[in-house]
C-alpha cells in the first residue's frame, strides 16, 4: 500500500511539473547589460547578482530563462520586459 501512495504522489508531482511555463528573455545589440538588469530586477524580482548572472548568460548563450511559473503568472511580466524593448518569450 505504501508503493501505492509514493506512485500517485509522484504521478501528481510529475502533472504539476509539466504546467511549469519559463520565460526566455533573447540577446539583442541593442539594449545594455545595466537595461537588462534593471528589467530583471524591476519585472521579475530577482536580486541585483541574479539579474546580472542572467544577463551574462543572455549575452554569451543568446538566451536566457529567467523565471519560471504558471502561464498566467509570467505573461504580465513578458509583456512589461517587451514593453521595455527586450525580446522575451514564455516557453
Amino acid at each position: 500500500m505504501q508503493v501505492l501512495i509514493d506512485t500517485e504522489t509522484e504521478i501528481l508531482e510529475k502533472t504539476v511539473e509539466t504546467e511549469l511555463k519559463k520565460l526566455v528573455v533573447y540577446n539583442d545589440d541593442v539594449n545594455t547589460f545595466d537595461w537588462v538588469i534593471d528589467t530583471l530586477v524591476d519585472v521579475c524580482k530577482h536580486t541585483s547578482e541574479q539579474a546580472e548572472q542572467c544577463t551574462i548568460i543572455i549575452h554569451y548563450k543568446g538566451k536566457c530563462s529567467v523565471k519560471e511559473g504558471e502561464f498566467d503568472e509570467l505573461v504580465g511580466m513578458r509583456n512589461e520586459i517587451c514593453r521595455r524593448g527586450i525580446s522575451a518569450e514564455i516557453h
